[in-house]
C-alpha cells in the first residue's frame, strides 16, 4: 500500500485513491505536488487489477479513509453497489478535457480520422460539444454512453461491429480490460485516461467532501424530547417513550439520556441527524411516537461546536415548541438561526407508510420462503445475504441486494459488517433481519 501526502490548511483528511495500478500510480504523483488543496491530506493507493477485486481491496482500508477518490465512474458505481462504501466518495470525469486528450493522441500518435471513431462511456451531448468546439462534424461518430455497472459489458461488442464493417478505424473507451480485449481482436483502441488538470480538479473535490464530513461529523447535534402528559399512566408511557427513543437512536448512532421525569437529551453528531430527518424535511422519531404511544411530543434540537453550545440551542429551540400551538419542532443552529421541522408532513410521510407497508409484507415472504426451506433458525438472530435472497425468492442477486438495502434504509434489517475473503469477487454482504418488527 502506497502513499503520499501534502500541507494544507489545518485538517488531515485520508484519501483512498481506487482504480488500476498506472491510474492509481499518476494521481498518487500528482496528489504529491498538489500545494494548494484546501486541507492537510494523505493519499492511499487503493489498486485493483479486476473491477471484481474492487470491493475487496477497498474494504482492506476503508477503515483509515476519509473520502475516497476513485479512477472513474465504473470503480465508483461497482463499490456504491457492492455495498462497500462507507464514507464520502467522487470519481475522475472521464469527459471534458480527458476526451480532448484523447482525440488528440488519436491524432498525433495514429492520424486517425476523428469522424471515423466510437466512444464510449461519454455522454452523447459532451462528445458532440467536443466535436464542434474542434471543428469537426461529428455526425458519424457512434457513442455508446455510460448508464451503469452493467454498461461495459456491450462495450466490446460495440467496437468491434463498428470495427468490422468499416464503419470506424479507431475505439476509444474508459474501461481498461476492454481496450485489453479489443486490442487482442486488433481493433485499434486508445483508453480515455484524465489528464493531469482533471485529477488535480477531482482531487481537490474530494477533499472538499471529505473536509464538510469532517466538519459535519464534528459538529454536535443536542435534542430535548419533552412529552407533554401527566397522570397515574406516565409512568408506564415514559418507559415506552425511552424505549422507542433508544430503539431510534441505535440507528442513529445517538445516544439517549434522561433529563428529568418528563424529558431526554438525545445526542447525535449533525451528520447523523441530516440523515435521520432527510435533509431537515422532517423531525426524527416524531411521527412514529405520534403513531406507535398516541402522544405528541415536543422537540427542540440545538447545534454546536461543543455540547454545552448545542445544549443551550436545543433549550431555544424548545421554547419555540412549546409557544406553538400545533406542538412543531424546530431547530436552532450554532449561528443563532432558527429552522422549523414540520411534524406532520403528510405527503412524505403518507409515502413512507405505504413503503414501509410493502417492505413489511417482502419480509414476511422472506420469513415464509425460509420457514419452508427449513432454513429459519429456532433462536438467535436470523441473518441473511443477496444469495440467500436470491435463492429463497427466485430473483436475481442484484434485486436480491436492492431488496436488503430497502429493508435496511426502513429499519426492518440490519446490515452487518462484509465478511472478510481472501478470495476473488466482492466480500459478503450479510443483514441481520428484526423479525420482531413483523408484531
Amino acid at each position: 500500500m502506497r502513499e503520499a501526502s501534502s500541507e494544507g490548511l489545518g485538517y488531515k483528511l485520508t484519501v483512498g485513491v481506487v482504480g488500476t495500478a498506472d491510474v492509481v500510480a499518476t494521481t498518487m504523483h500528482l496528489g504529491a505536488d498538489f500545494a494548494d488543496g484546501p486541507v492537510d491530506f494523505r493519499l492511499v493507493a487503493v489498486a485493483y487489477e479486476h473491477e471484481a477485486d474492487i470491493a475487496r481491496e477497498l474494504a482492506r482500508v476503508q477503515p483509515e479513509l476519509d473520502v475516497c477518490l476513485f479512477a472513474g465512474p465504473l470503480p465508483y458505481d461497482l463499490a456504491r453497489e457492492a455495498g462497500a462504501l462507507s464514507v464520502p466518495a467522487t470519481f475522475v470525469p472521464l469527459s471534458g478535457s480527458a476526451l480532448y486528450g484523447t482525440l488528440l493522441r488519436a491524432v498525433l500518435d495514429g492520424g486517425y480520422d476523428l469522424r471515423r471513431v466510437s466512444i464510449d462511456s461519454v455522454p452523447r451531448r459532451e462528445v458532440d460539444e467536443a466535436y464542434s468546439e474542434i471543428g469537426v462534424p461529428a455526425d458519424d461518430v457512434s457513442v455508446l454512453e455510460y448508464s451503469d455497472p452493467s454498461s461495459p459489458s456491450a462495450f466490446e461488442s460495440f467496437h468491434a461491429k463498428l470495427h468490422r464493417s468499416g464503419t470506424t478505424t479507431l475505439a476509444l473507451t474508459s474501461v481498461r480490460s476492454v481496450a485489453q480485449r479489443l486490442a487482442a481482436a486488433e481493433v485499434p483502441v486508445l483508453l480515455v485516461r484524465p489528464t493531469k488538470a482533471t485529477v488535480r480538479v477531482a482531487l481537490r473535490t474530494a477533499l472538499l467532501l471529505g473536509l464538510g464530513s469532517r466538519l459535519e461529523e464534528s459538529q454536535i447535534a443536542v435534542g430535548i424530547v419533552e412529552a407533554p402528559v401527566t397522570g397515574g399512566d406516565f409512568g408506564a408511557l415514559r418507559l415506552a417513550l425511552q424505549g422507542l427513543l433508544l430503539d431510534e437512536a441505535r440507528g442513529m448512532g445517538a445516544t439517549v439520556l434522561p433529563r428529568d421525569e418528563r424529558s431526554y437529551y438525545v445526542v447525535a453528531t449533525l451528520g447523523s441527524l441530516v440523515a435521520a430527518t432527510d435533509d431537515f424535511a422532517v423531525p426524527p422519531f416524531v411521527e412514529r411516537v405520534r403513531a406507535e404511544l398516541g402522544i405528541d411530543i415536543e422537540l427542540g434540537i440545538g447545534l454546536g461546536a461543543t455540547a454545552r453550545e448545542a445544549e443551550a440551542n436545543a433549550r431555544t429551540a424548545l421554547g419555540r415548541s412549546r409557544t406553538d400551538g400545533e406542538h412543531d419542532s424546530y431547530l436552532v443552529g450554532h449561528d443563532g438561526h432558527v429552522l422549523l421541522l414540520p411534524s406532520r408532513p403528510r405527503v412524505r410521510m403518507a409515502a413512507q407508510k405505504e413503503a414501509r407497508t410493502k417492505a413489511v409484507a417482502t419480509l414476511r415472504r422472506l420469513v415464509t420462503a425460509m420457514r419452508s426451506a427449513a432454513r429459519l433458525p429456532q433462536s438467535g438472530p436470523v441473518v441473511v445475504d443477496a444469495s440467500t435472497v436470491a435463492d429463497l425468492l427466485q430473483i436475481t442477486p442484484r434485486a436480491a441486494r436492492r431488496l436488503l438495502n430497502t429493508l435496511s434504509e426502513l429499519g426492518l434489517a440490519w446490515q452487518m459488517p462484509p465478511a472478510r475473503t481472501t478470495g476473488p469477487g466482492r466480500p459478503r454482504q450479510s443483514y441481520r433481519l428484526m423479525l420482531e418488527r413483523l408484531g
